[in-house]
Protein backbone atom coordinates (compact mmCIF):
# COMPACT_ATOMS: atom_id res chain seq x y z
CA UNK A 1 0.00 0.00 0.00
CA UNK A 2 0.99 3.62 -0.42
CA UNK A 3 1.09 6.04 2.51
CA UNK A 4 -1.74 8.01 0.85
CA UNK A 5 -4.01 4.95 0.91
CA UNK A 6 -3.45 4.45 4.64
CA UNK A 7 -4.06 8.16 5.22
CA UNK A 8 -7.33 7.85 3.31
CA UNK A 9 -8.39 5.00 5.62
CA UNK A 10 -7.64 7.09 8.70
CA UNK A 11 -9.28 10.22 7.33
CA UNK A 12 -12.44 8.41 6.34
CA UNK A 13 -12.88 7.73 10.06
CA UNK A 14 -11.50 11.00 11.44
CA UNK A 15 -11.40 13.74 8.77
CA UNK A 16 -8.77 16.41 9.34
CA UNK A 17 -11.50 19.05 9.10
CA UNK A 18 -12.69 18.00 12.58
CA UNK A 19 -9.40 19.01 14.21
CA UNK A 20 -9.41 22.14 16.39
CA UNK A 21 -7.87 25.29 14.94
CA UNK A 22 -4.77 25.19 17.13
CA UNK A 23 -3.98 21.58 16.29
CA UNK A 24 -1.54 20.14 13.75
CA UNK A 25 -2.71 16.87 12.20
CA UNK A 26 -2.09 14.85 9.07
CA UNK A 27 1.16 13.98 7.33
CA UNK A 28 3.87 15.94 9.16
CA UNK A 29 7.02 14.33 7.75
CA UNK A 30 7.65 12.32 4.60
CA UNK A 31 6.00 11.45 1.31
CA UNK A 32 2.42 10.51 0.49
CA UNK A 33 3.60 8.18 -2.27
CA UNK A 34 5.87 6.19 0.08
CA UNK A 35 5.36 2.44 -0.35
CA UNK A 36 4.39 1.08 3.06
CA UNK A 37 4.98 -2.48 4.22
CA UNK A 38 5.37 -1.82 7.94
CA UNK A 39 3.50 0.67 10.15
CA UNK A 40 4.30 1.55 13.76
CA UNK A 41 1.49 2.92 15.97
CA UNK A 42 2.23 4.85 19.17
CA UNK A 43 0.73 7.50 21.42
CA UNK A 44 3.69 9.90 21.09
CA UNK A 45 6.63 10.27 18.73
CA UNK A 46 9.20 10.24 21.50
CA UNK A 47 12.86 9.88 20.63
CA UNK A 48 12.65 6.27 21.79
CA UNK A 49 9.64 5.57 19.54
CA UNK A 50 11.37 7.18 16.54
CA UNK A 51 14.45 5.01 17.17
CA UNK A 52 12.22 1.93 17.46
CA UNK A 53 10.57 2.77 14.15
CA UNK A 54 13.98 3.01 12.52
CA UNK A 55 15.26 -0.22 14.13
CA UNK A 56 12.09 -2.10 13.08
CA UNK A 57 12.37 -0.85 9.51
CA UNK A 58 8.99 0.90 9.64
CA UNK A 59 7.89 2.82 6.57
CA UNK A 60 5.25 4.81 8.41
CA UNK A 61 4.73 6.03 11.98
CA UNK A 62 1.26 6.97 13.24
CA UNK A 63 0.79 8.75 16.58
CA UNK A 64 -2.04 10.46 18.41
CA UNK A 65 -0.12 13.50 19.66
CA UNK A 66 1.61 15.56 16.96
CA UNK A 67 5.35 15.78 17.33
CA UNK A 68 5.25 19.21 15.63
CA UNK A 69 2.96 21.82 17.18
CA UNK A 70 4.60 25.21 16.81
CA UNK A 71 6.05 26.81 13.69
CA UNK A 72 9.59 25.68 12.96
CA UNK A 73 12.13 28.12 11.51
CA UNK A 74 14.91 25.59 11.06
CA UNK A 75 15.35 21.82 11.19
CA UNK A 76 18.65 20.85 12.78
CA UNK A 77 19.93 18.31 15.25
CA UNK A 78 20.36 21.07 17.86
CA UNK A 79 16.89 20.58 19.31
CA UNK A 80 14.83 17.48 20.06
CA UNK A 81 12.06 18.07 17.51
CA UNK A 82 14.46 18.92 14.70
CA UNK A 83 16.56 15.87 15.54
CA UNK A 84 13.51 13.59 15.32
CA UNK A 85 12.38 15.15 12.04
CA UNK A 86 15.83 14.52 10.58
CA UNK A 87 15.86 10.91 11.79
CA UNK A 88 12.47 10.20 10.23
CA UNK A 89 13.27 11.93 6.94
CA UNK A 90 16.71 10.38 6.60
CA UNK A 91 15.20 6.94 7.27
CA UNK A 92 12.43 7.48 4.73
CA UNK A 93 9.67 7.15 7.34
CA UNK A 94 6.39 8.97 6.69
CA UNK A 95 5.02 10.37 9.93
CA UNK A 96 1.28 10.96 10.45
CA UNK A 97 -0.57 12.38 13.47
CA UNK A 98 -4.31 12.30 14.24
CA UNK A 99 -5.10 14.25 17.37
CA UNK A 100 -8.23 16.33 18.06
CA UNK A 101 -9.85 15.08 14.85
CA UNK A 102 -9.70 11.58 16.39
CA UNK A 103 -10.82 12.93 19.77
CA UNK A 104 -13.90 14.47 18.17
CA UNK A 105 -14.81 12.11 15.34
CA UNK A 106 -14.37 8.42 15.16
CA UNK A 107 -12.62 7.82 18.14
CA UNK A 108 -11.24 8.56 21.48
CA UNK A 109 -14.15 9.69 23.68
CA UNK A 110 -16.63 7.18 22.24
CA UNK A 111 -14.21 4.28 22.70
CA UNK A 112 -13.30 5.35 26.26
CA UNK A 113 -16.97 5.74 27.19
CA UNK A 114 -17.80 2.34 25.71
CA UNK A 115 -14.99 0.69 27.68
CA UNK A 116 -16.58 2.01 30.86
CA UNK A 117 -20.03 0.82 29.77
CA UNK A 118 -21.48 4.33 29.60
CA UNK A 119 -25.06 4.55 28.32
CA UNK A 120 -27.25 7.34 26.91
CA UNK A 121 -24.22 9.50 26.19
CA UNK A 122 -24.16 13.06 24.89
CA UNK A 123 -21.24 15.24 23.79
CA UNK A 124 -19.51 16.97 26.70
CA UNK A 125 -18.32 20.04 24.78
CA UNK A 126 -19.63 20.50 21.26
CA UNK A 127 -17.20 21.76 18.60
CA UNK A 128 -19.35 20.97 15.54
CA UNK A 129 -23.06 20.11 15.38
CA UNK A 130 -23.48 16.77 17.14
CA UNK A 131 -19.73 16.24 17.57
CA UNK A 132 -17.17 17.35 20.09
CA UNK A 133 -14.85 16.67 22.98
CA UNK A 134 -15.72 14.07 25.63
CA UNK A 135 -18.95 12.34 26.56
CA UNK A 136 -21.43 12.45 29.45
CA UNK A 137 -23.65 9.53 30.40
CA UNK A 138 -24.59 6.88 32.92
CA UNK A 139 -22.92 3.66 34.09
CA UNK A 140 -25.09 0.89 35.49
CA UNK A 141 -24.01 -0.54 38.82
CA UNK A 142 -21.95 2.37 40.14
CA UNK A 143 -23.20 4.12 43.27
CA UNK A 144 -20.41 6.44 44.31
CA UNK A 145 -17.10 7.78 43.06
CA UNK A 146 -15.22 4.88 44.63
CA UNK A 147 -17.02 2.55 42.25
CA UNK A 148 -16.05 4.79 39.32
CA UNK A 149 -12.42 4.90 40.49
CA UNK A 150 -12.25 1.10 40.64
CA UNK A 151 -13.81 0.80 37.19
CA UNK A 152 -11.40 3.33 35.65
CA UNK A 153 -8.39 1.53 37.12
CA UNK A 154 -9.67 -1.82 35.88
CA UNK A 155 -10.69 -0.83 32.34
CA UNK A 156 -7.64 1.32 31.61
CA UNK A 157 -5.16 -0.92 33.44
CA UNK A 158 -4.01 1.70 35.93
CA UNK A 159 -2.47 1.17 39.34
CA UNK A 160 -3.26 4.65 40.63
CA UNK A 161 -5.36 7.73 39.88
CA UNK A 162 -5.53 11.19 41.46
CA UNK A 163 -8.85 12.27 42.96
CA UNK A 164 -10.00 15.84 43.59
CA UNK A 165 -13.10 16.08 45.73
CA UNK A 166 -15.32 13.66 47.60
CA UNK A 167 -14.58 10.03 46.69
CA UNK A 168 -17.70 8.98 48.64
CA UNK A 169 -19.93 11.25 46.59
CA UNK A 170 -23.00 9.51 45.17
CA UNK A 171 -22.98 9.56 41.38
CA UNK A 172 -25.63 9.40 38.71
CA UNK A 173 -24.15 11.18 35.71
CA UNK A 174 -20.49 10.79 34.71
CA UNK A 175 -18.34 12.77 32.26
CA UNK A 176 -15.19 11.57 30.52
CA UNK A 177 -12.66 13.64 28.60
CA UNK A 178 -9.57 11.61 27.63
CA UNK A 179 -6.34 13.59 27.67
CA UNK A 180 -6.30 17.07 29.17
CA UNK A 181 -9.68 18.07 30.59
CA UNK A 182 -9.03 21.10 32.76
CA UNK A 183 -10.97 23.27 30.27
CA UNK A 184 -14.14 21.14 30.41
CA UNK A 185 -14.75 21.22 34.18
CA UNK A 186 -17.44 23.90 33.86
CA UNK A 187 -19.07 22.07 30.93
CA UNK A 188 -19.21 18.84 32.93
CA UNK A 189 -20.84 20.63 35.84
CA UNK A 190 -23.29 22.46 33.55
CA UNK A 191 -24.44 19.13 32.08
CA UNK A 192 -25.10 17.80 35.56
CA UNK A 193 -22.14 15.45 35.93
CA UNK A 194 -21.28 14.35 39.45
CA UNK A 195 -17.86 13.05 38.43
CA UNK A 196 -15.37 13.90 35.64
CA UNK A 197 -12.75 11.42 34.42
CA UNK A 198 -9.84 13.13 32.66
CA UNK A 199 -6.17 14.08 33.01
CA UNK A 200 -3.77 17.01 33.50
CA UNK A 201 -5.69 18.54 36.41
CA UNK A 202 -3.59 21.06 38.30
CA UNK A 203 -3.92 22.41 41.83
CA UNK A 204 -6.13 25.35 40.93
CA UNK A 205 -8.41 23.41 38.57
CA UNK A 206 -8.81 20.77 41.26
CA UNK A 207 -9.84 23.39 43.82
CA UNK A 208 -12.31 24.94 41.37
CA UNK A 209 -13.90 21.54 40.72
CA UNK A 210 -14.21 20.83 44.44
CA UNK A 211 -15.90 24.18 45.03
CA UNK A 212 -18.34 23.40 42.21
CA UNK A 213 -19.21 20.11 43.89
CA UNK A 214 -17.64 18.05 41.09
CA UNK A 215 -15.34 15.13 41.88
CA UNK A 216 -12.52 14.76 39.35
CA UNK A 217 -10.66 11.52 38.69
CA UNK A 218 -7.32 12.36 37.08
CA UNK A 219 -6.18 9.21 35.32
CA UNK A 220 -3.26 11.17 33.76
CA UNK A 221 -3.05 12.32 30.17
CA UNK A 222 -1.77 9.06 28.74
CA UNK A 223 -3.62 6.85 31.23
CA UNK A 224 -6.77 6.93 29.11
CA UNK A 225 -5.41 8.02 25.74
CA UNK A 226 -3.11 5.02 25.45
CA UNK A 227 -6.20 3.22 24.10
CA UNK A 228 -5.43 5.01 20.81
CA UNK A 229 -2.81 2.39 19.94
CA UNK A 230 -5.10 -0.62 20.25
CA UNK A 231 -7.97 1.20 18.56
CA UNK A 232 -5.98 2.20 15.47
CA UNK A 233 -4.36 -1.24 15.25
CA UNK A 234 -7.76 -2.95 15.24
CA UNK A 235 -9.16 -0.41 12.78
CA UNK A 236 -6.34 -0.70 10.25
CA UNK A 237 -5.72 -4.46 10.53
CA UNK A 238 -8.57 -5.57 8.21
CA UNK A 239 -8.02 -2.63 5.82
CA UNK A 240 -4.26 -2.78 5.27
CA UNK A 241 -3.52 -5.97 3.38
CA UNK A 242 0.11 -7.13 3.28
CA UNK A 243 1.07 -4.41 5.77
CA UNK A 244 2.61 -5.35 9.13
CA UNK A 245 1.27 -3.30 12.04
CA UNK A 246 3.39 -2.81 15.15
CA UNK A 247 1.94 -1.54 18.45
CA UNK A 248 4.07 0.46 20.87
CA UNK A 249 2.31 0.53 24.24
CA UNK A 250 4.41 3.29 25.73
CA UNK A 251 2.76 6.02 27.76
CA UNK A 252 4.22 8.86 29.81
CA UNK A 253 7.15 7.58 31.90
CA UNK A 254 5.79 9.36 35.02
CA UNK A 255 5.41 6.92 37.91
CA UNK A 256 3.69 7.23 41.28
CA UNK A 257 5.79 5.85 44.14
Amino acid sequence: MKCREIMDCLESMSPKSYALDWDNVGLLVGREDKKVKKVMIALDATDHVVDLAIDEGADMLITHHPMIFSKIKRVTSDDIVGSKILKLAESGISYYAMHTNFDIKGGMAVYAANLLGMKNTVVLEETLPGEGIGRVGYINGVNDCRDVISLVKEKFDLNNVFVYGDSYKKVKKIAICPGSGKSVISSAKKLGADCLITGDIGHHEGLDAIEMGLTVIDATHSGIEKIFVEYIYNYLDPLCHNVQLIKVNEGCPMKLF
